[in-house]
């Protein structure tokens, strides 16, 4: 027979892992966010990468990037596109294929009939942290550990798993203890897709019939050094940038020394060859040839009375 949740969850035409975190969205008033969330998933993927413009794409998509999870990053992009009014120009610009977006939207709107229909409450939040534990209730089979960097293991089988380079937590310079994902994507290596880091005690709270809290020394030891060695980087950046900006003012100052003193270089030698230095022997030589002139002078006014 069917619990009174598997009742509820049967209403609903999603697949369980979905149907499960919209009944627990309910509870705790995130269920307009889950209702996105789920009608994204319930889609192939929005995204078109063309060859020719692959790294504009690529950037077009970091925009909307929520690094500790990709379900809220699918949550922002659809946002985004409500705030445009549902612009097909706006899907073309962000790479996002538009019909897609509208069959998103279809299935939501059925959804929320649905709801309605069954009197469950929509409501919405800002908690990001109630969204991310309303996704970690459906996925117990699908969380995994981390093993090392961007790779980790499937905590109830055991299978090794990545990140994938698509995702919003590869490369973003912390990467969680615990995620889970929607889906495994079997290439050369086994990917996670549409992962969301979580709390391990999340996990412990929600599937205590799989997991367990334990006070775990080593990864918590691991957990901590990652933590020193990000805060290491991030101080000798900042301490980088000071030197930086410190010799550069240095320089820019020594410039305007090293200019101020060719100008008063320049000024120098310019009055040395205008100002002429006269002495007392000089002068005492110009009232003399003065005298010579005035003696000459009253010489011929005489001749000429005569």
């Amino acid at each position: 027979a069917l619990t009174t949740l598997g009742t509820q969850m049967v209403q609903y035409p999603l697949d369980p892992p979905l149907s499960k975190q919209l009944m627990f969205s309910i509870d705790v008033g995130c269920s307009a966010e889950i209702l996105t969330i789920v009608s994204m998933l319930s889609v192939p993927s929005i995204f078109f990468r063309p060859e020719n413009k692959a790294e504009e794409s690529d950037a077009a998509r970091e925009k909307f990037f929520r690094p500790e999870s990709d379900h809220l990053t699918l949550l922002n992009i659809y946002e985004s596109w409500q705030r445009q009014h549902y612009n097909a120009h706006w899907c073309k610009q962000h790479f996002i294929h538009v019909k897609t977006m509208r069959k998103v939207r279809e299935i939501r709107a059925q959804l929320c009939d649905i709801m309605h229909s069954k009197q469950h409450a929509i409501k919405s939040t800002e908690d990001w942290d109630i969204v991310r534990k309303a996704i970690c209730s459906a996925y117990f089979a699908n969380a995994a550990k981390l093993k090392g960097i961007g790779e980790y293991i499937n905590m109830r089988k055991g299978i090794p798993c990545h990140l994938h380079p698509s995702s919003a937590l590869f490369g973003m310079g912390y990467t969680p203890e615990y995620v889970v994902y929607h889906e495994l994507v079997m290439t050369k290596k086994e990917f996670m897709r549409n992962v969301t880091a979580v709390d391990g005690a999340w996990l412990a709270e929600l599937g205590p019939m799989f997991f367990s809290l334990k006070d775990d020394h080593r990864a918590r030891q691991k957990q901590e050094a990652y933590e020193r060695q990000i805060m290491e980087q991030e101080l000798q950046i900042s301490q980088a940038q000071r030197e930086k900006e410190k010799a550069m003012k240095e320089l820019t100052e020594l410039a305007r020394h090293k200019q101020a003193q060719q100008v008063l270089e320049m000024g120098g030698a310019r009055r040395h060859k205008t100002v002429k230095v006269t002495t007392h022997e000089d002068e005492d030589a110009a009232r003399s040839d003065d005298m010579m002139g005035l003696a000459q002078l009253k010489k011929k006014l005489a001749r000429n009375r005569r």
